[in-house]
C-alpha cells in the first residue's frame, strides 16, 4: 500500500513539474527537461534516532517529492554527521546523505534538495537547516512558521545562505512573490 501511495505522489509531483515547465518553455526545452525528470528516482540514506517523530514526517514529507529513502538508527548519530564534515553548529535531528554523496542535515524542504541536486554548487558538501524550525517539513504547528536559512555547506568547513525560507512555499517555481524566498 506504502508503494502504491509513494508512486502516486511520484505521479502526482511529476505531472505539476512538467505543467509548470510546459506553461513556461519552449518545445526543446520541453523535451530536455521532461527527460531529465523521468530518467531517476534519488534515494537518501537517512540517519536518525529511531524514537524522533518529525524524522518520520521529514522522511514522508521527501517521499511525497519523489525521493526513496533507506532509514538507518545508528548507535552513534553523532559519529556519522562528524564523518560527513558535518559541524555540530549545522546539526540537526537527522541526516540524509544521497548516492551521490552530498549530506542533507535537518528540515529541508524537498523542492529545495531537488534545486541542489540538478545543480550542486562547486565545493559543496550539502545543504543544511540548523535547529528544528518551526513550519519546516517535519516541524508543522498548526498554520505557525519560523522564516529561517536554509545554508549551503561547504567542503573547508564554511556556509553561506542557499535560500531563505520566508513562507512554506519559499523556493517553489512560480509560487509567491520576490519575498517568497531568495537565494543570494
Amino acid at each position: 500500500m506504502k508503494w502504491v501511495v509513494r508512486s502516486l505522489g511520484w505521479f502526482a509531483t511529476t505531472t505539476l513539474l512538467l505543467m509548470s515547465v510546459v506553461a513556461c518553455s519552449d518545445k526543446e526545452s520541453l523535451t530536455t527537461a521532461s527527460s531529465s525528470i523521468a530518467s531517476e528516482i534519488v534515494s537518501l540514506d537517512v540517519y536518525k534516532s529511531r524514537t524522533c517523530g518529525c524524522c518520520k514526517k521529514w522522511i514522508s514529507h521527501i517521499e511525497d517529492f519523489g525521493f526513496e529513502s533507506e532509514v538507518h538508527h545508528p548507535a552513534n548519530l553523532n559519529k556519522i554527521k562528524s564523518d560527513k564534515g558535518i559541524e555540530p553548529r549545522y546539526q540537526s535531528c537527522h541526516t540524509a546523505v544521497s548516492s551521490d554523496g552530498y549530506v542533507f542535515e535537518g528540515h529541508i524542504p524537498g523542492h529545495i534538495i531537488q534545486q541542489f541536486l540538478a545543480d550542486p554548487p562547486k565545493n559543496a558538501i550539502g545543504l543544511a537547516v540548523p535547529g528544528m524550525p518551526v513550519g519546516s517539513p517535519g516541524m508543522e504547528v498548526g498554520d505557525r512558521f519560523d522564516p529561517y536559512d536554509v545554508l549551503l555547506l561547504r567542503t573547508d568547513g564554511s556556509s553561506e545562505v542557499y535560500i531563505h525560507m520566508a513562507n512554506a512555499q519559499s523556493g517553489l517555481p512560480g509560487v509567491g512573490d520576490s519575498s517568497s524566498g531568495e537565494r543570494p
